[in-house]
């Protein structure tokens, strides 16, 4: 797999901090959010641990890696529609006899946070 970067970038802004978030480095579209608790929700100890898992057991479904997490299907289903917006991870929708699953793959290899004062 080719190495993709996320860059996240913090920066002070009258006080209160500002951040940018730019879903691979050399690429145009940013997201530009003003609110920190959106950082603080995107780089919690559960979705570290959810990319883990994903790497290292690479489940075969949504329901896989909430059963290998030990957390609840639809838990595990907004956190990883929060990591696939911010590009850290994609789905690949798959047939398992007559259903539709979706596989977690992780599409960013790096992450690079950078606070500016």
């Amino acid at each position: 797999m080719a190495e993709k970067t996320r860059i996240i970038e913090v920066y002070e802004k009258g006080g209160t901090f500002s951040s940018v978030f730019r879903k691979f480095a050399g690429s145009k579209s940013d997201y530009n959010k003003s609110d920190m608790s959106l950082l603080r929700k995107l780089l919690s100890n559960e979705k570290a641990r959810m990319l883990n898992v994903i790497k290292v057991k690479k489940p075969k479904s949504l329901y896989e890696l909430a059963k290998f997490l030990e957390r609840d299907f639809k838990t595990v289903r907004d956190d990883v529609m929060i990591l696939k917006k911010f590009g850290f991870l994609d789905l690949i929708e798959e047939k398992s006899g007559k259903r539709k699953t979706h596989k977690p793959v992780i599409t960013a290899t790096t992450v690079n946070i950078v606070i500016r004062f």
